[in-house]
């Protein structure tokens, strides 16, 4: 191979590089919120768990973030009354976690959670934060208060 035809392959492989993400990211429902603090409680409308391209169809989960929080909160939905509000920073070393499915996963490290915050996949060894969730007609009120 000379180097003409070398620099033309490593142009196409850098060009599908750069148009893979975009179509990958239509795939994935990933719905960012950004939620209201008021008092201690994030306050969230039930319907932002609905599905913009499939209306009879809810999402699993929502992310929401403010500015005030140094890391965006995870709310997993199980049911019409089931709700998992997880912390997103890993326990191992403290990074910003990621969502695959029904997984929370850390970059730095491959520690990976549940859905409900246990840890399933190492080095972590604590489950993640969890905030009590309580349903108030149709909004989700997901309590900031520390543990006590």
């Amino acid at each position: 191979m000379d180097r003409l035809e070398f620099l033309k392959k490593c142009s196409l492989v850098c060009l599908g590089f750069t148009a893979i993400p975009p179509i990958l990211s239509g795939c994935i429902s990933n719905k960012m919120i950004s939620g209201a603090i008021k008092d201690d409680y994030i306050i969230l409308p039930l319907e932002d768990f609905m599905d913009t391209k499939y209306p009879d169809k809810k999402l699993s989960y929502v992310i929401i973030q403010n500015e005030s929080l140094k890391y965006p909160i995870c709310v997993f939905r199980f049911s019409e009354t089931e709700y998992e509000a997880l912390w997103m920073q890993c326990t191992h070393q403290g990074s910003h976690l990621q969502v695959f499915g029904d997984k929370l996963q850390c970059p730095a490290h491959g520690s990976e959670f549940s859905n409900q915050g246990l840890v399933q996949n190492g080095p972590a060894d604590q489950t993640l934060r969890k905030f009590p969730v309580y349903i108030e007609s149709d909004f989700l009120k997901i309590s900031l208060k520390k543990p006590v």
